[in-house]
């Protein structure tokens, strides 16, 4: 099987999507900037002023491969303040929108909104509160969603996995984490991976008793009721979730148990630790946290990424953007 973003790239180049990143003096982001314009894969937009950035990067710029916006010389910003005012039916008066849209983020999430650009990618340099909060007020949720998640995906090789929720649930309840594992599902399909789900504990099959399982087993049943067609089982301990021969002992009757690629995690402390563990200890690489449930897309880097971790969270966020944001039917 091709790498992930290697079967990305052709889809994404043939539409060339224009994609946003707010931080557009940060070196890394500088870097994957340059190499996504430079092989014509999407359109970069930059929020900040040429003058201000580098020599390659002007170039490219004067070239039509990327481009410079900055709310300083946009003509149009009375436009955007006013439709941020609508957008936000009166919790926002319009100084209060024009404070908002001198800010990078906010101004990016704005033209994502209006359709100026098909996706952001922020995190570099911003906390995940500052690159989910414009998103959260302007963009909002999918139609028929009550919950933004966030996952990652982990792959080396030919081995894909999602994982979930590792970056904005704290300590989500069952139906917070039935939510959580159907937008995974869809986040699984629209990359290729056939979705078979995981709802992870310290127990399996009743080993243990404590509330926190009990949340686990009644999310199992509430997307057993939402998806009847996802494959999912829980709860399930890692070991017996994704090695067979654990499985076999521990969980003989489970349709999941050692085949799983989609682990959804039983709270934020797990799901954060968990991705990171594989990433260091298993040299996966980790994209993300992908947003999932947001209208149109929006991702999050972390502070410690790289300059490759920001090239495909780039083709992550231009892949959904293709995806026009719709659902996937699972």
């Amino acid at each position: 099987m091709a790498d992930l973003f290697e079967r990305l790239k052709p889809e994404i180049k043939k539409a060339k999507p224009s994609i946003i990143f707010p931080e557009a003096d940060d070196e890394r982001i500088r870097e994957a900037v340059y190499a996504l314009a430079s092989e014509g894969l999407i359109v970069p937009i930059l929020i900040g002023k040429p003058e201000e950035s580098t020599e390659e990067l002007r170039t490219l710029a004067a070239e039509n491969k990327l481009r410079f916006l900055h709310p300083e010389t946009d003509k149009d910003l009375q436009t955007k303040i006013d439709a941020l005012v609508t957008r936000r039916k009166g919790k926002t008066d319009a100084a209060q929108a024009a404070q908002w849209l001198s800010d990078p983020c906010y101004y990016g999430t704005m033209l994502v909104y209006l359709g100026e650009a098909e996706g952001l990618v922020s995190g570099a340099a911003h906390s995940t509160a500052e690159t989910v909060r414009p998103a959260l007020q302007i963009i909002k949720a999918q139609p028929g969603k009550k919950r933004i998640s966030g996952s990652f995906i982990l792959a080396k090789g030919d081995k894909e996995f999602v994982f979930a929720d590792c970056g904005i649930n704290i300590s989500p309840d069952s139906e917070t984490l039935a939510e959580i594992a159907i937008e995974s599902a869809e986040t699984a399909i629209l990359f290729g991976i056939d979705p078979k789900i995981a709802m992870l504990s310290f127990s399996t099959k009743g080993s243990a008793k404590d509330p926190s399982i009990d949340k686990v087993t009644e999310a199992v049943k509430r997307v057993h009721e939402k998806a009847r067609d996802l494959a999912v089982d829980g709860e399930l301990q890692f070991d017996a979730a994704y090695v067979p021969e654990v499985a076999a002992k521990k969980a003989p009757d489970s349709p999941i148990a050692g085949k799983a690629n989609v682990f959804v995690f039983p709270n934020i402390d797990a799901g954060n630790i968990g991705y990171k563990m594989v990433q260091r200890l298993g040299s996966y690489t980790a994209v993300g946290p992908i947003l999932q449930g947001l209208a149109k897309p929006v991702n999050d880097l972390s502070r410690g990424c790289s300059a490759d971790d920001v090239y495909k969270l780039a083709l992550i966020t231009a892949k959904q953007a293709l995806s026009a944001a719709q659902p996937q039917n699972v």
